[in-house]
């Protein structure tokens, strides 16, 4: 398809994730219309492809609340400034990537100036805080979901929505235990018990949940001496906070990584994670998982009030009949991961069975996200 005319799009794009789902989308965009011109608020993978970075990305990124306190003024700023900008120069659509509470208000605003607008992400509207969906629908003229059970909840809400799968499903090859093992360089037969143990990105959640997460191996390994462990750090930072925790690990079968999470729970038989995106990964490479997690009591307290779901994982919310244990705040102890990592252990059937259901999962959200995307987007600029 060429272009009808020279399309500008105005696009945000507040963190990596983002950055990754702008490239993907403005590659198939330019397919379709290859004089189309970009702007807004991107990272490097978007300003690669030709996207006009009027805002840096990370000036809006938020990190705790203090970074809340320290860069709020700055924020707003920002968006008052790009939408004086946007108005201006009149884009055929803009379109916000994720980062809702940047996001919603400027796509507010610029609706109401006749802008079409696009939100690409979906706000856990449907989890917590769901009375914000009364401003999403002042704000939206079509939403793109990466979940199927997103797409049903917009619609009954009467917004217009396109479900375009999860990019993750996309990229995430067809699991090889044997081969990510022999990637990793590990001296294991593919039938010899592995767990990969992942305490999460930040150091936050490593200081809350490493010296429970440590205990429940020392746990297993005196059940399960054959059991090895691997641990994925996603910086160096996170490495070193674990390790303080630990004590001594000599003579203890666990090998550390420097990032290549997914390919260590591509190894593992099992993996025991911080909730959030690992548990989504884990569940389309197949890999049957015990979820984890604490929070503040404040925003703990916070969220049990809010909250409209009754689980906490996306591996959960996906499944028929969820069933991946999931240890929350007070819940979340040493002895409770060790008898839900037990279960399977003992229970090796119930690993299949639950493999066999990820699959099913994976099939429903690998659509190729970024053309769906470009094919929902190309059809209301050409509507």
């Amino acid at each position: 398809m060429t272009s009808v005319r020279n399309f500008k799009i105005a696009m945000v794009a507040g963190e990596t994730s983002g950055d990754v789902l702008g490239a993907g989308l403005i590659a198939e965009l330019t397919r379709r219309f290859p004089d189309a011109e970009y702007f807004g608020i991107g990272g490097p993978r978007m300003q690669a492809l030709g996207f006009d970075v009027r805002y840096e990305m990370d000036r809006i990124e938020l990190i705790g609340l203090g970074g809340l306190f320290d860069k709020l003024g700055d924020i707003l700023r920002i968006r008052s400034s790009l939408y004086q900008t946007i108005v201006k120069e009149k884009p055929d659509i803009f379109i916000g990537i994720d980062v809702p509470d940047f996001n919603i208000g400027l796509e507010k605003k610029l609706r109401k100036k006749g802008v079409l607008t696009v939100h690409y992400v979906s706000p856990t509207v449907w989890a917590w805080r769901g009375y914000r969906i009364h401003k999403i629908r002042k704000a939206v003229d079509h939403m793109l979901t990466l979940f199927p059970f997103e797409k049903r909840y917009y619609q009954d809400k009467n917004i217009p929505v396109t479900c375009v799968g999860h990019p993750i499903a996309d990229e995430i090859p067809d699991s090889d235990r044997a081969r990510a093992r022999k990637s990793l360089d590990l001296d294991l037969n593919e039938t010899d018990p592995l767990i990969a143990v992942l305490p999460g990105s930040r150091g936050s959640e490593v200081s809350s949940l490493g010296p429970i997460f440590v205990e429940a191996m020392r746990k297993i390994h005196c059940r399960y001496p054959q059991v090895h462990f691997i641990l994925p750090f996603a910086t160096s930072k996170v490495r070193k906070i674990f390790l303080k925790q630990a004590g001594s690990l000599e003579g203890f079968p666990v090998k550390f990584l420097d990032g290549n999470s997914r390919l260590a729970m591509e190894a593992s038989n099992l993996v025991l994670l911080a909730s959030g995106t690992a548990a989504l990964e884990a569940a389309l490479l197949e890999r049957p998982h015990v979820v984890a997690y604490k929070l503040s009591p404040l925003t703990w307290w916070l969220f049990r009030f809010l909250r409209h779901v009754n689980y906490y994982s996306m591996s959960n919310q996906l499944l028929t009949e969820p069933v991946v244990p999931e240890l929350m705040q007070h819940d979340a102890t040493a002895d409770n991961i060790f008898e839900a990592l037990n279960r399977y252990l003992e229970n090796p059937e119930l690993g299949l069975a639950l493999e066999l259901e990820f699959r099913l999962i994976r099939g429903q959200l690998k659509l190729n996200a970024n053309v769906q995307a470009a094919n929902a987007i190309s059809e209301l600029l050409i509507d």
